[in-house]
């Protein structure tokens, strides 16, 4: 069982964090609740990695050279939708409900708002995620919509929510 007083640090992610993201990912608990794919290769998130440019920030939660959670936040690169970006997250099990996501968002949208620029941060999330939706409504995300057999999961066509958060300036 991991401390969970010790210090959860952020890093921005990089090529020391492939196999912990890439076995963050992996675990079943957590590839059900994410738009990924299971059983994904480190060189997949490798890819990923490499594909980074200005407009996304990818940071990681660490405890004790351990990746217990990641966000990708992306701002959009077409001219009529570059006020606005989206993000997506995970948390390993054990550490949900302790803060890591809420200090992963913290960042992310603080970059979001003071060296992006971005208007605009939308995501969408399994419907019947209620840990991650109260997170997301925590940080001021409102529903948007709701987006009926969206993807699948367990064999099974599942909803997702749109939500977004608008800064107020």
């Amino acid at each position: 069982m991991p401390d969970h007083n010790s210090a959860i640090h952020l890093e921005r992610f990089s090529e020391q964090h492939l196999d912990g993201v890439t076995a963050l990912y992996n675990d079943p608990a957590v590839a059900r609740q994410v738009l990924q794919m299971p059983f994904q290769s480190v060189e997949i998130w490798r890819q990923r990695l490499l594909a980074g440019n200005d407009r996304a920030l990818k940071l990681v939660a660490v405890h004790q050279g351990v990746v217990v959670g990641q966000i990708g936040l992306e701002a959009y690169s077409r001219i009529r939708r570059s006020h606005a970006g989206s993000f997506g997250m995970g948390v390993a099990t054990a550490w949900q409900g302790k803060g890591v996501g809420s200090k992963l968002l913290a960042a992310a949208l603080d970059v979001a708002d003071n060296w992006m620029n971005l208007h605009r941060v939308e995501l969408a999330v399994y419907a019947d995620n209620e840990a991650a939706i109260g997170l997301y409504r925590k940080f001021g995300f409102e529903d948007e919509g709701l987006f009926r057999d969206y993807a699948v999961r367990d064999g099974q066509w599942v909803d997702t929510l749109s939500m977004a958060r608008l800064r107020k300036v």
